[in-house]
């Protein structure tokens, strides 16, 4: 590829990203603010902010010019894939995206494609209900994307490196979902799995971790050919990546795998439920009469 032809791609991405994350902003305020003008206790304040927070995480991962140091140190290039994973994807997942996202899209789109009804929704939607798949999902791409020989094949291609960095949103979309959607009025049992589920996930990142902190051998032979960024030898700020890793990702699953295992051992959650046919439920009634039940 050309020297003005990468220069050209390098110009133009961030720009389309921020153009697109722009555009999904609007689109989910426009929908926010329908719904709130018809059901105005329907959907809170917070979540347009979640919502919002979270794009502007994607965008300072992938395009701001923090993103374009990825390829100068590897610690920058792990602080990518957690903001990605542990801190936009949760997110834009709490803002509850794909209602107000819906509601936002001109009706003569939603008219003549149905985008909740399609079949790639209807297959996501199976997958969203296998927490064993999101589970592998969010594994398998911490894992993939950082083997060798496909690390070193995403610093080098620009292609690539865009395919890595939707693969970690997504598959951090995936991971989070069971556990954002979980009620805390779920069995135990399912609760109990909620929390199995994080601690496990901590596993594969810190082997992943301890190996590049221990290792004692340059994993990425990439940062040896590039100049160092803040004046870290490639292989002390590769034991910086791994320690930023072990730390984070600690502390990302582990505290609300205690936080849901606290709630369960909490004295309120041993005392017997009332059937689900008798739980409290709220009619909310828009200003135009219509009407939503709320459990």
């Amino acid at each position: 590829m050309s020297d003005p032809h990468a220069q050209m791609q390098s110009w133009l991405l961030p720009r389309a990203v921020t153009s697109a994350l722009i555009a999904m902003a609007l689109v989910y305020l426009r929908g926010w603010i329908c719904l709130r003008r018809a059901f105005p206790t329907l959907i809170a304040d917070w979540r347009l902010g979640a919502f919002v927070s979270g794009l502007v995480f994607v965008w300072t991962a992938v395009a701001s010019p923090i993103a374009t140091l990825d390829h100068r140190s590897l610690t920058i290039h792990m602080v990518k894939h957690l903001l990605l994973m542990t801190v936009a994807a949760p997110l834009i997942l709490v803002s509850v995206p794909a209602f107000p996202s819906v509601c936002g899209l001109p009706k003569l789109f939603v008219r003549s494609y149905r985008p909740l009804a399609s079949l790639p929704a209807k297959c996501l939607e199976g997958c969203l209900r296998t927490p064993v798949l999101c589970w592998l999902a969010g594994t398998a791409a911490v894992i993939g994307w950082h083997l060798p020989r496909v690390f070193q094949l995403g610093m080098r291609s620009r292609g690539i490196h865009v395919l890595e960095d939707v693969s970690f949103l997504v598959a951090g979309l995936l991971f989070w979902f069971p556990i954002v959607q979980s009620s805390p009025s779920a069995p135990s049992a399912a609760r109990w799995s909620l929390a199995l589920y994080l601690f496990l996930a901590t596993l594969p990142c810190d082997i992943l971790s301890g190996f590049l902190v221990f290792c004692n051998r340059l994993v990425y032979p990439f940062y040896q050919s590039t100049p160092h960024l803040f004046g870290l030898p490639p292989l002390e700020d590769q034991e910086c990546a791994g320690a930023l890793m072990w730390v984070w990702i600690t502390f990302a699953y582990l505290i609300p795998a205690i936080a849901i295992t606290v709630q369960l051992l909490s004295p309120s959650n041993t005392q017997p439920q009332r059937p689900v046919q008798e739980q409290h439920k709220t009619i909310v009634r828009s200003k135009d009469g219509a009407e939503a039940e709320v459990t």
